[in-house]
């Protein structure tokens, strides 16, 4: 790492994981069904035909998780609550043993000094209001907020920051667009609807919080990538500013200009969204943090079949481009057309590769390529005036990567599904003397 790489004293470090893909515990301790627990239970959805029951058991090995981010030196750990964990069917009751649950995680976390970074939903909603309609009913995001306020009520003073939702864009496109993920519905209409009603619950919830949560950072964690077009045809430039517009647009318009982006809602003609009025306002509260989730860019082209990018440094084992500079590419863009662009956390930054554990070692010289392309990236972003204030690297281990099952592995510490046992990869080494390097600049 060159001088270049230095960031400032205060930034934060951290990893990132989600409950689903990683607690197992599937119905432990008066826990309900998720839609993922339906949906990953029909073995035809998932690529390996695996579920997420035991994943990586961290709902009882948390304990020794959080020794291993110890190790690591990290500032900060970004995981989800599992809404059906502690409340089951997603309103009445609250379950005491889920929230025991975390009240313990918080506990072992704050014995390391690592801060907690937590969101509220990682896809994971509960099946019995998935049962009433889910996403696609305007209710859900009221019962959403009852449980903002919860959660924030209960540990509002013990956690650095709360997210609302986790790309969101994938709960709505990959949910209900293509049935990719749960509940696995496939309707373009139902897919943009519940988009809105995702943004609602969000503003919902961020009011929801503010009074129960006077401390803590409150904001959203979006998906975002630059739209490239793959020529300089006008079909494909068409084709680049619709993609900006429908996936990037269409959650921070809401948030920060009070629309929706006329170019989607053109495409979009009679499939456009349900709009009460006053919901711009209650989506558009003004944020503590963005979270932004980035792993690739998008390139567009008209022709069939596509063309394929040129100019990344090769794919990762989810067939995505490796493209660094689209990180400080999104940033500047993102400052461009959004001035009052709150500070930013990057909540997600990572890569699947095929891992291989040989002699108690995982050499994975090209994740930490990525990781080091992207903290460079990120850093050049940042000297030119965009004001990132951590960097979450995903993920922690290997776990249930949704659909692909067990297939992929994003983690920095490898996991052996039939012992569960946990073995730092060489990133993950990597990642700890990078952190201790930051710190001993600050230091110094």
């Amino acid at each position: 790492m060159t001088d270049s790489t230095r960031f400032p004293s205060n930034f934060v470090w951290g990893v990132a994981t989600s409950a689903f893909q990683i607690e197992g515990g599937a119905d432990a301790d008066g826990k309900g069904p998720s839609i993922w627990d339906t949906f990953s239970r029909n073995s035809a959805n998932i690529i390996d035909h695996s579920n997420g029951d035991i994943a990586c058991d961290h709902y009882h090995r948390y304990r020794d998780d959080v020794a291993l981010m110890a190790s690591l030196g990290v500032d900060a750990y970004r995981f989800s609550l599992a809404w059906a964990r502690v409340q089951p069917t997603g309103k009445g009751a609250w379950n005491e043993a889920g929230f025991d649950f975390y009240e313990r995680l918080l506990d072992a976390l704050d014995e390391k000094n690592i801060r907690a970074h937590l969101t509220l939903y990682h896809w994971d909603l509960p099946q019995g209001l998935q049962d009433g309609g889910g996403w696609l009913s305007r209710d859900t995001a009221h019962r959403f907020a009852d449980y903002a306020h919860e959660v924030a009520r209960r540990f509002g003073k013990r956690v650095d920051a709360i997210a609302t939702h986790n790309e969101p864009w994938c709960t709505a496109n990959l949910g209900y667009g293509n049935a990719q993920f749960a509940p696995g519905v496939a309707d373009k209409k139902q897919a943009i609807q519940v988009s809105h009603h995702l943004l609602l619950s969000h503003g919902l919830a961020m009011q929801s919080m503010r009074a129960a949560a006077p401390t803590a950072e409150l904001g959203i964690v979006l998906n975002q990538w630059t739209a490239d077009p793959a020529t300089s045809s006008a079909a494909d430039r068409r084709l680049a500013d619709l993609e900006w517009a429908n996936s990037i647009e269409w959650f921070m318009d809401p948030i920060f200009k009070g629309r929706y982006p006329e170019l989607s809602l053109q495409a979009h003609g009679a499939d456009a969204p349900v709009v009460h009025e006053g919901d711009f306002a209650i989506i558009g509260q003004p944020l503590d943090f963005l979270g932004v989730n980035y792993y690739r860019r998008e390139v567009m082209s008209a022709e069939v079949p596509p063309r394929k990018p040129e100019g990344g440094m090769g794919f990762t084992d989810m067939g995505w481009e490796i493209y660094p500079q689209g990180l400080t590419e999104l940033l500047l863009k993102l400052k461009e057309e959004y001035p009052s662009l709150p500070p930013v956390y990057i909540t997600e930054n990572g890569m699947a590769a095929v891992d291989v554990l040989e002699d108690g070692k995982v050499a994975d010289a090209v994740r930490i390529e990525y990781v080091r392309t992207h903290l460079e990236a990120l850093k050049a972003a940042m000297d030119q005036g965009i004001d990132v204030r951590g960097y979450f690297l995903w993920s922690l281990m290997d776990n249930f990567e949704w659909n692909s099952g067990y297939a992929k592995r994003f983690g920095i510490v490898h996991v052996d599904y039939a012992t569960l046992e946990r073995t730092p990869k060489d990133s993950a080494l990597w990642y700890r003397d990078f952190i201790a390097g930051q710190r001993q600049r600050k230091a110094a």
